[in-house]
């Protein structure tokens, strides 16, 4: 084997691996931390303020790059976020009331209590307070990334419990930014956006199993959502919904599970990396150990790290105590609570729903710093304590 060839079979093996898209998640962070602290910081501000502007007509759509980012790409994030979803209650993890009873107990208790902590740190001001829900999101690619690291210590149910918390978790984060990060409506886009919206049920019903329609319809769907003041993303998450999940008449994949095999690469190694580095890139000038304690940063740190780990796990086990939710196969305590810290690992969606809480530039370093704070401990100790608590070979055996 030539080393070129060498080269190229190591880089297929990178990309196959589970915690690729989690690796480079860090890879990408670490770098934008490192250009916002060095001489290249104004390029790296310069580069996210590139103003970029789409007009058709009278239409028109001006963003600075991190906007596109944010808006534009991070809608193709949700896309695949609401083919998952989609796909995991229909005939996933989340398909029967038994196995929803646990991670849906725990994603409510994992989104409550870290709330409840920033507000109680950040109650005096009103300001602060729209960043409730920061603390209240995971981050599944780094979450499982972590996990993986432990190899075949981790049994199948652990890692489909945490799967189906974070998935939980996204769709109570749709919620939240469809309910509370609305911007000012526009009626006349938002009743626009019905056309596309019913064109996509309709097209469902006929049984088409292309994706082209859909697409178009969704692109449509998000240039009226955007323009009326809808968070964009939420247009990816409705187009999602109306993908078919019923297997082709030829035999072959649903249109669903194409489109999410298809899709799964780009969002990890590419549109979500570039996400983390277009927001990860937190200046330290002036940051000393006493600015940590600010609210704003203390309550999501702590929501994250604390409030997390709290929340998940105090209420798996109020259910399986009360009997209202059943004990993953061969798991103990101590497992349960090393995937309860596991999922304080907010990152890609906290940072995105600190980008909607705040307009003002001067909480963009509180809630990065924030933010990486409570997920860097939270993955610490999770890696830690279910490093302690299993045994090597431990999960070569059943799941769920």
């Amino acid at each position: 084997m030539t080393p070129a060839t060498r080269y190229t079979e190591m880089i297929r093996e990178f990309f196959r691996l589970e915690s690729a898209g989690g690796l480079l998640l860090v890879a990408a962070s670490v770098l934008a931390v490192a250009m916002a602290n060095s001489p290249l910081g104004s390029f790296y501000q310069a580069f996210l303020d590139t103003r970029l502007e789409v007009r058709v007509g009278a239409l028109e759509i001006a963003k600075p790059l991190l906007l596109w980012i944010n808006d534009g790409l991070m809608a193709v994030f949700f896309f695949l976020v609401g083919l998952e979803i989609k796909r995991e209650f229909l005939e996933g993890e989340l398909s029967s009331p038994a196995r929803i009873a646990l991670p849906g107990i725990g994603a409510i208790g994992g989104m409550a209590v870290p709330a409840l902590i920033y507000v109680a740190l950040n109650w005096e001001s009103s300001e602060n307070l729209n960043g409730w829900a920061i603390p209240a999101a995971t981050d599944i690619a780094f979450a499982l990334a972590v996990l993986s690291l432990l190899g075949d210590r981790i049994r199948t149910s652990l890692k489909a419990l945490l799967l189906a918390i974070a998935i939980f978790d996204d769709l109570g984060a749709i919620i939240i930014i469809a309910l509370f990060y609305t911007q000012e409506l526009s009626v006349g886009a938002l009743f626009g956006a019905a056309v596309p919206l019913v064109a996509l049920v309709v097209v469902n019903r006929l049984g088409v199993q292309r994706l082209a329609p859909y697409v178009l319809l969704g692109i449509v769907l998000w240039v009226l959502v955007l323009k009326s003041g809808v968070h964009a993303t939420l247009a990816g998450v409705a187009t999602a919904l109306a993908i078919p999940l019923t297997p082709k008449g030829d035999g072959r994949a649903s249109l669903l599970k194409h489109a999410e095999h298809a899709l799964h690469p780009w969002v990890a190694f590419a549109i979500l990396p570039l996400f983390a580095f277009a927001n990860a890139g937190v200046s330290f000038a002036g940051i000393g150990l006493a600015s940590l304690a600010e609210p704003v940063k203390l309550g999501i740190s702590l929501g994250l790290f604390v409030g997390k780990q709290v929340g998940v796990f105090g209420t798996m086990w109020l259910g399986i105590v009360a009997g209202f939710a059943t004990m993953p196969r061969a798991t103990s305590w101590m497992q349960l609570y090393g995937v309860a810290l596991l999922t304080g690992i907010g990152f890609t969606m906290s940072l995105f729903i600190g980008s909607l809480a705040f307009e003002h530039s001067a909480f963009d370093a509180p809630i990065r710093l924030g933010v990486i704070v409570g997920s860097l401990a939270s993955a610490l100790m999770g890696y830690t304590v279910l490093r302690l608590v299993t045994e090597p070979g431990a999960g070569e055996g059943p799941g769920l």
